[in-house]
């Protein structure tokens, strides 16, 4: 595909790229939206992920192992970096959740969540979403990340516990 104006090509996106966004661009833009929970950030995502790609240093390997693999685990970090982003900017003090069960009260916790998962280190955030928001068992995920079962296992309960405490406490103050 060729990026032009006029008859002079901008720039050209290499075949196998062009391939690898026709195969994968719908999961990696569904993987962003369940870690932002907005669409307009999910398809900055989406070009940040394949914008990247694109500008990888030409010395780098041109096979991608494991594409899908690899693409979600970009798509995890880099919707965690719009998540931090977000909050960082976010000057403003989360109002009370409602007392009923209620829509905004589902959407203010999950926002809550957001933010303090953004809050966890890099890879232990990675972790978790892939864990929870994206469904994969701990041994998928250590095979993903490199570690052993017990690093995912031991760090995935840790995050956990550290995140329903800042739950509880954000719910407490509230």
């Amino acid at each position: 595909m060729r990026l032009a104006l006029g008859d002079d090509p901008v720039s050209t996106i290499p075949k196998p790229l062009e391939q690898m966004f026709e195969a994968h661009h719908g999961m990696v833009f569904r993987t962003a939206y369940r870690i932002t929970g907005n669409a307009a950030d999910a398809e900055d995502v989406l070009q940040t992920v394949f914008l990247r790609l694109l500008r990888r240093d030409p010395a780098a390997p041109a096979e991608i192992g494991n594409p899908e693999s690899y693409l979600r685990r970009s798509a995890v970090n880099a919707a965690l970096d719009v998540v931090r982003a977000r909050h960082e900017s976010d000057t403003l003090e989360p109002e009370r959740l409602p007392a009923s069960g209620s829509c905004t009260e589902l959407r203010e916790l999950r926002d809550t969540l957001r933010h303090e998962l953004s809050k966890l280190p890099a890879r232990t955030a990675e972790m978790f979403a892939l864990r929870f928001f994206e469904g994969y068992t701990n041994p998928e995920i250590a095979r993903l990340m490199g570690l052993s079962q017990i690093v995912v296992a031991v760090t995935l309960h840790r995050a956990r516990r550290k995140l329903q405490q800042e739950m509880t406490r954000k719910g407490a103050t509230r």
